[in-house]
């Protein structure tokens, strides 16, 4: 197989996954009949979940992509990811604050929506910081930053997974499953001793843009 051919293998996989979840999403009759604060915020959260598959592959270096940029892309999907989460409760707050309210309050009779608010923590730790980051020796970095990543991504799936409606149950398992195993492979090739502790491991610097 060509290193292009791979390259464009890798590319069409990656955005095979991210549009058909996303595609489903907006044919969904259940979006039809609800109005646009409830649809933008819905929306929001349905591109955040599929942003977690390409952030995962980023920092794992499983994307054809030298080693700088891919810790660029990284950054902004995770900027990108905090926009879209904001919106997505924004959205929800508006469309049903009591109910909101009782899910950050810990209070909701649903699960899902308490794993919801333990991703929210989680992303608003990262976020805090990463405002941080130059303080923080590379070690502690990648051990609290992969951690408070785990905990953002296991919420995020176990909040999305349950519901029922807006997105089509099986390209959504798919999508997770994706991100469940990207996630896992990131975390272990980021947090292990050695040149994989880092995006620029070796192997990774071979890399070159797509």
């Amino acid at each position: 197989m060509t290193p292009r051919l791979r390259r464009n293998l890798i590319w069409s996989g990656v955005a095979a996954a991210l549009v058909l979840p996303i595609g489903f999403t907006i044919a969904s009759p259940y979006m039809a009949y609800r109005d646009a604060v409830y649809v933008v915020g819905g929306f929001s959260g349905v591109v955040a979940l599929a942003l977690l598959l390409p952030q995962a592959l980023l920092i794992a270096g499983l994307l054809p992509l030298s080693a700088p940029r891919a810790r660029h892309l990284h950054r902004w999907t995770g900027g990108a990811l905090a926009a879209l989460v904001g919106l997505h409760i924004l959205g929800l707050w508006l469309t049903s604050p009591q109910d909101m309210a009782d899910a950050l309050l810990l209070r909701a009779p649903t699960l899902f929506s308490l794993w919801g608010v333990f991703a929210l923590w989680a992303l608003v730790a990262i976020t805090g910081l990463a405002l941080f980051r130059r303080r923080i020796a590379p070690r502690h970095w990648r051990l609290l930053h992969g951690t408070l990543a785990a905990v953002f991504v296991a919420g995020s799936l176990a909040h999305a997974l349950p519901i029922i409606g807006t997105m089509e149950p099986i390209t959504k398992a798919m999508l997770c499953l994706l991100v469940a195993l990207a996630t896992t492979l990131a975390l272990l090739r980021r947090l292990r001793p050695g040149p994989w502790g880092s995006v620029t491991g070796q192997g990774k610097a071979r890399q070159t843009d797509g």
